[in-house]
């Protein structure tokens, strides 16, 4: 790890509860799986696609649009009455894990590592999450989907981060979501990708080993 000049982070499942778990735990109540549910509403989370929840995060569509979209796709697939927002909202802030994970970044921000966020996110929404941290304290780049017009995986989000770190070689960079197709995506522009799992355990514990590599 001793490459390594920058740290990604993605925003939400990382800094708050991961969705995941949102879905998992609302997919009996509309007879699907967790994955189909997921899908549903959040179009497949390893490739970019014209599905209403991918055009939301690019900026394409307004939320209402996106939501009227998702809603008249699970009636006439699955002839459910589904209510995104409920889902979503269901995802938790986990204030412990954020403090956590804040504690990292300031511990390598001491360390000399440039830090950034890299989230999918939809215009809308930006009044509230950036509420939620004290942004531009922790992170000399924040990249939101919905205003560069691309969205993770694409490897056009990565490379513009980078760019916008000092032009960074992606390979000195490293990245952690929650999603593995979003770490696939920054592996393949040489970015080395950490997966936050659901207890955030094996992510703190990385971040830790990389700053005591460097203390």
């Amino acid at each position: 790890m001793e490459h390594l000049k920058a740290v990604l982070f993605d925003f939400g499942g990382v800094f708050t509860g991961t969705p995941l778990k949102a879905f998992r735990e609302s997919s009996p109540h509309y007879g699907l799986s967790a994955d189909e549910l997921t899908e549903l509403v959040l179009g497949p989370t390893h490739v970019d696609t014209d599905h209403p929840w991918h055009q939301l995060e690019r900026g394409e569509i307004a939320a209402a649009d996106a939501m009227k979209a998702i809603v008249d796709t699970a009636k006439r697939t699955y002839d459910i009455e589904l209510d995104p927002w409920k889902i979503l909202i269901a995802t938790g802030r986990s204030p412990e894990d954020r403090e956590n994970m804040i504690a990292r970044v300031v511990a390598l921000r001491s360390l000399g590592f440039q830090t950034a966020i890299v989230t999918n996110n939809f215009k809308e929404a930006g009044v509230h999450w950036r509420k939620l941290m004290p942004f531009d304290d922790l992170f000399d780049v924040i990249i939101d989907s919905s205003e560069v017009g691309f969205r993770k995986p694409d490897r056009r989000i990565f490379e513009l981060t980078a760019a916008r770190l000092g032009d960074l070689d992606t390979k000195s960079c490293a990245f952690l979501d929650d999603l593995a197709g979003n770490v696939a995506g920054a592996e393949a522009v040489g970015m080395m990708g950490v997966l936050v799992e659901e207890d955030k355990a094996s992510a703190f514990a990385w971040l830790d080993a990389l700053a005591a590599s460097r203390s």
